[in-house]
C-alpha cells in the first residue's frame, strides 16, 4: 500500500458493546478508530456529520502504522506480488476491514517454493556467523518497532494492546535466542572401536521448510519457528492464518530490511477458500523437505496425511485442554492471579490456557469467591486500542458460538452460573464463571478458546490426576500446591509436555515448547528448537593408520 498526500476517509458508524459506538474511517496508510463515550454536546463536526448519533466524548485510536510496514501483497523471492484476487481483513472488534490482502492461490505458493529451494542452496553455505547477524538485525528492527507491530495485532487479532505490545517482545526474544543458537550448532566425535577410523556426526540443515501459523500469535508463532529455521540454515514459506497476514507481512519487510537474502523468508496470505489449495502446496511439494504447523488438531491430521507420500519431516503444536488443579495447601491468592493470568491472555484464546479448573473441597469456596472478585475488579471488556481494556473481543463470531454452545451445555446439565454467561455484540464474550461442573460436560471434553472458567470439584489428588489426564490431548498443565512430595508426584504425573507448578504463564524462548499424545510432534524454542530443521550425518573417516 503506498502513501499518498490527498487521503480519502470514509466514515462508518459500528454499534458494539452495550453503551458504545466505535466509529471508524480508513485513510491511506492509517486507520483510525474513534471509541465514543459519554455525551459532548459542543463536538460541532458530529453534530452535522452524524445526527443521528448523540453528540459524544470522543477518544482518538489510531492503529497509525507507516506504510512500508502495511503491506497487502504477497512477498517471493525478494519482490512483493499481487494475486489475481484479494480478502478481506477485519478488526474483530468493530467487524470493520482494515485492508484487503492478495489471495495467493497454488500458482503463488509454488513460486515461493520454487525460490526457497533455489535460495537454499546459497542460504546453507552461509557461517553461523553470518546467520546470526541477519537475525540479530531482523531482532533489532522488531524491537525498533515494537510499538507499530503491537498496533497491527491488535487490530488484527483483537487482544489488548499493552499483551500485543508484550507479544511483540516475545516475538522478538526468539530472533534473539535463535541468533544465539545459530553459533551453537555443534556435532559430535565418538570415539571408534577401530584404530584406523574416526566417526563423525555432522548436523546440516533439512532444507525448505513450509511455515503453517495460527491467528492468536500472528507474530510470535512465525518468529519461534522462522528463527529456528533460519538459524538451522533452512529456508521457509510462511502461510499465516487469514484473519491475521497484516503482521506477517511487516515481519517480511522488516527481514528484507535486516538484509535476509531474496527467497529465505517468503510469505503467501491467502482467503480461508484458497487454504487448502495452498496447503496442499506447501505440504506435498516435493522441494518442501520439512512442515511446522500450529493449530488444531483436526487440522494437524490432515496435514500429516499429505505429509506422508514425500515423508516429510513434521513439528506440530496442536490442541491442548489444559486442567489448572489447585490443592487444599495452595497459596490461594496466588492461585488466583495464576488462573487470571492463563484464562483470560488474549481473552482465553491461546492453546495453554487453562481449560478445566479442578479445585480440592477443602479451598473450593474460598477460591471461587476471590477469583469472581478478581474478575469483577481486573476484566474490562473493549477495543484492544482502550488503554483500559483488558478483555478483547474473539476472533471472530464462531469463536463466540462456541462459548454459547458450551455454557448452554453445562447450564443445561445441572451448572450454575455464577458471573457473565451471555455474548455480547458482535464477538464479544461476558467472561463467565461456572460452578457445579462435571466431567459430562462439553467444555470439560473440548477445548474452549474463550473467556470461560468451569470449576470443577475434587476430594483427592488422585481424583484430579485421573480427571486432568482423562484425555487425548496434553499440551500444557497447571497446579497450586505447597506440600513439596505433592508437587513431585503431581508434576511427573500430569500427562502433559509442558508443567506450571504455582505459575500460570509458561512461555520463554529458552524453554522446550510442546505437548504429548495428540497435542502434536517436536519441540519449538529452547536449543531443541532447532534441531527439529537439521539432519544429523554420520560421516566415517577411514584409512587413518597403515
Amino acid at each position: 500500500m503506498q502513501a499518498s498526500p490527498l487521503l480519502h476517509l470514509q466514515l462508518t458508524v459500528q454499534p458494539t458493546i452495550s453503551g458504545r459506538t466505535f466509529i471508524c474511517w480508513t485513510e491511506s496508510p492509517v486507520i483510525t478508530v474513534m471509541s465514543v463515550v459519554g455525551a459532548l454536546r459542543s463536538c460541532r463536526f458530529f453534530q452535522e456529520m452524524l445526527p443521528s448519533v448523540p453528540s459524544v466524548l470522543c477518544r482518538n485510536y489510531s492503529m497509525d502504522v507507516p506504510a512500508p510496514l502495511l503491506r497487502t501483497q504477497g512477498y517471493v523471492d525478494g519482490r512483493w506480488v499481487s494475486a489475481a484476487s484479494v480478502f478481506p481483513v477485519l478488526d474483530p472488534a468493530t467487524g470493520l476491514e482494515l485492508a484487503r490482502v492478495s489471495d495467493c492461490g497454488p500458482e503463488e505458493a509454488k513460486q515461493a517454493v520454487d525460490a526457497a529451494f533455489r535460495a537454499f542452496h546459497t542460504w546453507k553455505q552461509t557461517t553461523a556467523k553470518e546467520r546470526s547477524v541477519l537475525l540479530r538485525k531482523w531482532f533489532d528492527l522488531l524491537t525498533l518497532h515494537r510499538e507499530h507491530l503491537a498496533r497491527l495485532i491488535t487490530f488484527e487479532c483483537g487482544k489488548p494492546l499493552q499483551e500485543s505490545l508484550g507479544e511483540v517482545t516475545y516475538s522478538a526474544s526468539f530472533l534473539e535466542w535463535f541468533s544465539e543458537e545459530a553459533r551453537r550448532i555443534y556435532g559430535d566425535i565418538v570415539p571408534s572401536s577401530a584404530n584406523n577410523r574416526k566417526v563423525l556426526l555432522l548436523k546440516q540443515p533439512v532444507g525448505v521448510a513450509s511455515i503453517i501459523t495460527p491467528w492468536n500469535f500472528p507474530s510470535a508463532m512465525i518468529t519461534r519457528k522462522v528463527g529456528a529455521a533460519l538459524a538451522a540454515g533452512c529456508t521457509v514459506v510462511v502461510k499465516p492464518a487469514e484473519d491475521t497476514p497484516l503482521s506477517a507481512l511487516a515481519l517480511a519487510e522488516l527481514a528484507d530490511q535486516a538484509g535476509i537474502p531474496p527467497g529465505v523468508v517468503n510469505v503467501v496470505p491467502c482467503s480461508r477458500d484458497r487454504t487448502p489449495s495452498v496447503g496442499q502446496v506447501l505440504c506435498s511439494d516435493p522441494l518442501v523437505a520439512k512442515i511446522s504447523f500450529t493449530g488444531s488438531t483436526a487440522t494437524g491430521k490432515v496435514l500429516l496425511k499429505m505429509a506422508a507420500d514425500t515423508v516429510k519431516r513434521v513439528s506440530m503444536e496442536l490442541g491442548g485442554h489444559a486442567p489448572f488443579i489447585v490443592f487444599n495447601s495452595a497459596d490461594v491468592g496466588k492461585a488466583v492471579g495464576g488462573a487470571m493470568a492463563s484464562k483470560f491472555r488474549n481473552s482465553g484464546q491461546t492453546c495453554v490456557c487453562s481449560n478445566r479448573f479442578l479445585v480440592q473441597s477443602g479451598i473450593y469456596d474460598r477460591f471461587v469467591d476471590q477469583l469472581s472478585r478478581a474478575m469483577d475488579s481486573e476484566l474490562r471488556l473493549g477495543h484492544g486500542a482502550e488503554p483500559d481494556t483488558t478483555l478483547g473481543p474473539l476472533i471472530n463470531s464462531r469463536a463466540a458460538e462456541k462459548v454459547v454452545h458450551q455454557i448452554s451445555d453445562a447450564v443445561s446439565q445441572g451448572a450454575t452460573v455464577l458471573k457473565g454467561g451471555k455474548r455480547l455484540d458482535g464477538s464479544f464474550m461476558q467472561p463467565t464463571l461456572l460452578a457445579g461442573v462435571t466431567t459430562d460436560m462439553l467444555c470439560t471434553k473440548e477445548e474452549t478458546f474463550g473467556p470461560l472458567v468451569p470449576i470443577i470439584r475434587f476430594e483427592t489428588e488422585e481424583e484430579a490426576l485421573a480427571i486432568a489426564n482423562g484425555t487425548d490431548v496434553g499440551l500444557a498443565g497447571y497446579f497450586y500446591s505447597q506440600d513439596v512430595g505433592q508437587i513431585w508426584r503431581v508434576a511427573e504425573a500430569l500427562e502433559v509436555g509442558m508443567v506450571g507448578v504455582n505459575e500460570g504463564l509458561l512461555s520463554t524462548p529458552e524453554a522446550a515448547f510442546g505437548g504429548i499424545k495428540q497435542s502434536g510432534l517436536g519441540r519449538e524454542g529452547s536449543m531443541y528448537g532447532v534441531h527439529e530443521y537439521l539432519e544429523v550425518k554420520y560421516m566415517c573417516f577411514g584409512g587413518l593408520k597403515p
